[in-house]
């Protein structure tokens, strides 16, 4: 006999859950289908946004040309027949017209095509751009005056909107730019394989063009005018925005100003970069007379924006260099300079480097700052004679010419909006692609 209750503490089984974990187990498979949702939604938006991208910028990339053969008469071009070259360039688009007319009745008779439209009605088909360009042909190639030359000519934005099924019969009801006749002629002409749709290498090397004729227009200079700005703002933000963040890091002393600029530089990290162009505004162009719309200027103002982000990028790469590196330099006699410059900054040099090129990114596709300095109002119509007119002349760039063709009323022009999205995104992938490559190059690991 024992004096003991005789009673048992039930006891829970290892093999079997309790409610608390079942409880906890459902929670974190609840937040888990939650993660993967969001990611799903995140990942679906972005398809959207990039086929919709490439859906409507990749017909920016093709455009309908007419191949022709131009009669380059010499009573046209060259009355003297001495090849003079001012005498031939005094001979304007208006004269190499008449020679595109002859060339579009001679192609419709020799296809075969029977239409009532009249010699100007048959020429207008043509891009407005297509005398200026025959006369550029002849200028250099002043020899082939009196032969026969195939001309492959852009057509007009109408009917490349036809071909690329923008426009239909029924849209073009009012409008006094094309007509159903042009249309029908069209129609034949392609059947007959003298008017097709090719690869527009111009969009990517052209410049702009006014509203007149938009399927000339391309991105070209305006990409230039972004390599100028970028120059800049790599000499200029880079070894500035090193330097402070050296001496902030490593050199300054812990007190109250320090701390000022500390906070005042993640304020102006944080700052709408509309802020800069009108401090580029009020500084550079009316203060200090520097050329509206020049890169150089463009370039001065993306500095002013990028200069914090580098130097909280640095500043970061540089606390995450453990402080024993820095111990173990100045207990075998290095100098505090030397510890950093031979030991510190070369093990922050891959998080440095990848700071500047996703700032430079970020400046690349701003377009804010840009436009109160005047991009946005210059058409660009031809590339810099050298580096000194590429700093200094008036031109666009990327994101800037991108806005000014979403803009504008015809719907070829927005088309190459979408165009110029994808080259910029083009740029901004490869140069964040730059970024990983030169971390992992000169990664070191401790």
């Amino acid at each position: 006999m024992t004096d003991m209750p005789n009673h048992t503490t039930p006891h829970n089984s290892l093999l079997k859950q309790d409610a608390r974990t079942v409880k906890r187990n459902r929670a974190e498979t609840r937040f888990k289908a939650y993660g993967i949702a969001a990611i799903s939604a995140g990942m679906l938006m972005l398809l959207i946004l990039l086929s919709t991208i490439i859906g409507r910028g990749t017909g920016a990339f093709q455009q309908t040309f007419l191949t022709l053969d131009v009669q380059l008469l010499e009573a046209k071009l060259d009355k003297n027949g001495n090849r003079d070259l001012e005498e031939i360039k005094k001979v304007s688009t208006f004269g190499y017209a008449p020679l595109m007319a002859a060339a579009m009745e001679a192609k419709v008779a020799q296809a075969g095509i029977v239409t009532d439209l009249k010699p100007k009605e048959l020429e207008d088909i043509l891009s407005k751009d297509a005398a200026a360009k025959l006369r550029d042909f002849v200028l250099e190639n002043t020899d082939l005056i009196g032969t026969s030359v195939e001309f492959r000519f852009l057509t007009n934005s109408r009917v490349d909107g036809y071909v690329k099924g923008r426009v239909t019969r029924e849209s073009i009801a009012n409008d006094k730019n094309i007509n159903v006749a042009q249309l029908d002629l069209v129609d034949a002409l392609r059947a007959d394989g003298a008017l097709e749709k090719r690869f527009n290498l111009a969009f990517i090397t052209g410049a702009d063009a006014s509203d007149a004729r938009p399927e000339a227009a391309g991105m070209g200079v305006s990409m230039i005018g972004s390599l100028f700005m970028m120059l800049v703002v790599l000499a200029l933000a880079l070894p500035i925005g090193v330097a402070a963040s050296i001496y902030l890091e490593e050199f300054a002393p812990k007190n109250w100003i320090t701390d000022i600029i500390e906070v005042n530089i993640s304020n102006l990290a944080a700052v709408p970069s509309i802020v800069f162009g009108i401090l580029g505004l009020a500084v550079f162009i009316n203060y200090m007379h520097l050329p509206n719309s020049a890169p150089l200027v463009g370039g001065l103002v993306l500095t002013l924006m990028t200069l914090p982000t580098i130097i909280i990028s640095t500043r970061a790469s540089l606390k995450s260099v453990p402080p024993s590196i820095r111990d173990a330099a100045l207990g075998v006699g290095a100098s505090k300079m030397q510890s950093v410059f031979h030991h510190v900054l070369p093990l922050a040099a891959p998080g440095i480097l990848t700071g500047t090129i996703i700032g430079l990114a970020q400046a690349l596709g701003e377009t804010a700052p840009l436009l109160l300095i005047g991009m946005v109002g210059f058409i660009a119509s031809n590339p810099p004679d050298g580096i000194a007119s590429g700093l200094m002349d008036p031109n666009s760039a990327m994101p800037a010419q991108i806005y000014e063709w979403a803009k504008r009323a015809d719907p070829a022009f927005y088309e190459r909006a979408w165009g110029g999205i994808i080259i910029l995104l083009v740029f901004l992938v490869t140069m964040n692609a730059i970024a990983v490559m030169l971390r992992r190059r000169f990664e070191r690991r401790w």
